[in-house]
């Protein structure tokens, strides 16, 4: 294990979760009967997809790395047990790490051309609860992810259990950043005429594909500018890199955590990239 890359990826997350939970110089440990400063919080979900083992784990791996807890403002004693990190991970809302995912975009020189894609991630601890309660067992997250095609980074991430068509999905996550957006990249799965003019509307080029039912949908397809639409493979590299890097599955219980550690998981991707492949 280099613990030079981690010491370095621990610096940024630091910075990183204070700009995102609004940290004001508080004690990292719990003082007065308090509790965990959020910062320190969001730093050790970091460290533990990082490290890419569990609750456990992760903690007993980090009690050997006082060097590392001391960037956060820990000691090794002064670790909270697995129960209290998995407590703390419920507390933070769904809006604490979407900020950290923006902020960590933000560590690499965007270039407002993106490419959007979707794939599943395995549920490795199904809520059986949530499962019932829908009335069908589902065993994958979709997971659809906005992509800068330049740096890689993951500019935004949408979770669903639910069988919804890409092109609605695509149109919420463009929505959410067509300011930030020159154009925008799809393969067929996302072919909805409304989708381009909302895009159009929106100042975004569209570069999606048609599905060729006649010769004009080839005629179309031919003046994409090929180049451009071929980046939209880089958010296929992305998936692999955070599945291969990160785990292919999610270890969270319920499917509100799951979707937290999601979008947790492309932030940790984000952050890796910048310390490892500075602009």
């Amino acid at each position: 294990m280099d613990m030079s890359k981690i010491s370095r990826f621990t610096q940024r997350v630091v910075t990183l979760a204070k700009n995102a939970v609004g940290g004001r110089g508080e004690s990292a440990a719990p003082t007065e009967g308090g509790g965990f400063a959020d910062y320190a919080v969001v730093s050790l979900h970091c460290l533990r997809v990082y490290l890419g083992e569990s609750y456990r784990t992760a903690l007993d791996w980090l009690s050997e790395m006082p060097h590392i807890l001391a960037e956060i403002g820990l000691e090794p004693d002064e670790l909270p047990d697995h129960s209290t990190l998995v407590k703390a991970f419920d507390r933070l809302t769904m809006e604490v790490w979407r900020v950290l995912l923006r902020l960590s975009a933000q560590e690499h020189e965007t270039s407002g051309h993106a490419a959007i894609d979707s794939t599943y991630f395995d549920r490795e601890n199904a809520s059986k609860h949530y499962c019932r309660r829908t009335n069908y067992h589902v065993q994958t997250l979709k997971t659809t992810a906005l992509v800068d095609t330049d740096t890689q980074a993951v500019l935004d991430v949408h979770c669903t259990t639910e069988k919804r068509h890409d092109t609605q999905i695509g149109w919420q996550v463009a929505l959410r950043n067509a300011g930030d957006l020159h154009s925008l990249a799809a393969d067929k799965g996302y072919d909805w005429q409304e989708l381009r003019e909302k895009l159009r509307e929106e100042g975004v080029r569209p570069l999606i594909k048609h599905r060729e039912f006649h010769p004009i949908d080839h005629a179309h397809n031919a003046r994409i500018d090929t180049d451009d639409y071929g980046q939209r493979a880089l958010s296929e590299t992305v998936f692999s890199s955070i599945k291969r890097t990160l785990g292919h599955a999610v270890r969270s219980r319920a499917w509100y955590r799951e979707f937290r550690e999601i979008v947790l998981m492309c932030s940790v991707y984000n952050i890796k990239r910048a310390v490892t492949h500075p602009n």
